[in-house]
Formats: C-alpha cells, sequence, structure tokens
C-alpha cells in the first residue's frame, strides 16, 4: 500500500514558472499573508509578562550576592 502511494506522489506532474533571467520557479503561489487583528489584551500580558521577568532577575540577582557576596559575581 506504502509502494502505490508513494508511485502516485512520483508520478504527479510538477508545474514549473520560468522567471525573468530563464530561472524556474517551483513555487509560484506564494502563501496569503494572515493579519490578526486584536489586541485588546495585549498590553496588560506584556506588563505582567515584564513584571515577573523582573522578579526573577531580583531573585537572580539575590541568589548570586548571598551565595558570591558580590553584586555581579566575576565583576565587582
Amino acid at each position: 500500500m506504502l509502494y502505490n502511494i508513494v508511485t502516485k506522489v512520483y508520478n504527479l506532474p510538477m508545474t514549473t514558472v520560468t522567471e525573468s533571467g530563464n530561472r524556474q520557479n517551483m513555487y509560484p503561489i506564494e502563501t496569503p499573508t494572515q493579519v490578526i487583528e486584536g489586541y485588546e489584551g495585549y498590553p496588560e500580558n506584556a506588563e505582567k509578562v515584564n513584571g515577573r521577568w523582573a522578579m526573577i532577575g531580583f531573585v537572580a540577582l539575590l541568589g548570586a550576592y548571598i551565595t558570591t557576596g558580590q553584586i555581579i559575581p566575576g565583576v565587582f
């Protein structure tokens, strides 16, 4: 059964479009652009994510200071 599927796929005609300069383009149709409209919750979500990353950074800073005694280990 797999042999039949593969042979059918390979026997399909391949369409090519000749461009300027006698180059061939196998994919002449571009995918349509998708416009997603609706940023109603984006600013609130961005603020939450930025705040969470800041908290992670602050905890990492405290952990580095507690373990090494330096603000930025290896620099100061």
